[in-house]
């Protein structure tokens, strides 16, 4: 087991990569609508292009694993997210003020990122280990130390390099994917029997218990990402307290939590239900969005949004696990379509409350994407037992 520490540690970093690519923009988008003069939309524009490029990563994975295998797509991956990280200081620098170069320095970096989500966790579960679900949920721990990191750091660095120069914090990031990417040039990667024949779309898509995990992985993306854009507008909005603090208190309670559940959760995974364990985890982030939809006061409004960072740790990890399990022969298709699934809920997930809240109020945008969570613990208790949904 010890000889595959430097590839678990490989994986770890990778997905705190895939966190400095989430979540370091969000925080200097005040700077770039002050210097690019950007509009409200053309923010949510990178935001939606970092989606988009991911989503045509998750479905290009496959192709690009059959012919270069893991070590290839590891090393292509971070090579990508490198070039997209210094493109955006060299494109930013070379082209002052220039709204295209940020978009296709955000292209770049985003495809690698989509990359990495979809190899790294099968990688994990090829290692050797008697307990797979601990370990694909200590895996996902760390794009939540990524995000503490990612936020705090960037953050800080805004305050020491001041506003004019926040070009170099890409470059300053890229240094992690950049050390990372010559780590799986020499790191020992278990890549799949060729020999074994892998399910097909068809099949997947034809299995009832397939629809399930996919309906989670919808769920669980939406339900995690709608809390994490909206945390910091949340705590403003609860405790009165300014953008800045606001912008730190919020997503990083909730990334801690977040980090928390998930790491506890790879101590104790195996003696319990990993289902029932997914369905009490959702419960209480109904009972956390219901609590931001009809609380005013203080103190509930933070802990609601700590807590929801821990209620929707389990539920991508865990799908990941059980599926992995249910499906032995699923391969990367597998995991490719539910990172699909899971990027279009992070789509899904915010725009619904956005759009909610713009209609009526931030409080029945929490109430609508409770439904998120409720509609996983709806699926889980129709989910078909695995003996009647065998795949070949």
């Amino acid at each position: 087991m010890k000889r595959y520490g430097a590839v678990k540690a490989a994986c770890y970093t990778g997905y705190i990569v895939q966190a400095i690519i989430n979540n370091f923009l969000p925080v200097l988008f005040v700077i770039l609508q002050k210097d690019y003069g950007l509009s409200y939309e053309q923010l949510g524009r990178l935001v939606f292009v970092n989606f988009i490029s991911q989503l045509v990563a998750d479905v290009c994975a496959p192709l690009i694993v059959k012919h270069i295998g893991y070590r290839g797509a590891a090393v292509l991956s971070h090579a990508l997210v490198t070039t997209g990280l210094v493109g955006m200081w060299g494109l930013s620098t070379a082209f002052t003020g220039s709204y295209a170069a940020l978009l296709t320095a955000a292209v770049i970096y985003a495809f690698g990122s989509g990359l990495i989500e979809v190899i790294i966790s099968p990688m994990v579960e090829l290692l050797p280990s008697s307990n797979k679900a601990g370990s694909m949920a200590v895996l996902h721990s760390f794009y939540c130390w990524g995000q503490l990191l990612t936020i705090a750091l960037t953050t800080f660095m805004v305050l020491k390099l001041g506003d004019a120069n926040w070009s170099f914090i890409p470059l300053i990031w890229a240094i992690i994917p950049l050390v990372n990417m010559f780590a799986f040039c020499v790191v020992p990667v278990m890549e799949p029997n060729p020999e074994v024949r892998e399910s097909t779309v068809k099949e997947l898509f034809s299995n009832r218990m397939f629809l399930c995990f996919a309906v989670f992985m919808l769920c669980a993306g939406a339900s995690e990402i709608a809390m994490a854009e909206w945390a910091s507008a949340f705590v403003q909005q609860g405790l009165g307290l300014n953008k800045t603090i606001g912008d730190l208190l919020g997503p990083c309670t909730f990334a801690l939590c977040m980090g928390i559940g998930r790491a506890v959760y790879g101590v104790f995974a195996g003696r319990y239900s990993a289902v029932r364990a997914l369905i009490l985890n959702n419960a209480l982030c109904v009972a956390c969005y219901g609590v931001a939809a009809f609380c005013s006061s203080p103190v509930p409004v933070l802990i609601a949004c700590a807590l929801c960072g821990f209620s929707v740790s389990l539920s991508w990890p865990g799908t990941y696990s059980l599926a992995a399990e249910r499906f032995p022969h699923g391969g990367t298709l597998l995991f490719s379509l539910f990172a699909l699934f899971g990027d279009v809920g992070c789509s899904i997930g915010p725009w619904v409350l956005g759009m909610v809240a713009d209609r009526s109020s931030l409080q029945n945008g929490f109430l609508m994407a409770a439904v998120f969570p409720l509609l996983f613990i709806i699926t889980a208790l129709l989910l078909p037992k695995e003996k009647d949904c065998k795949t070949e």
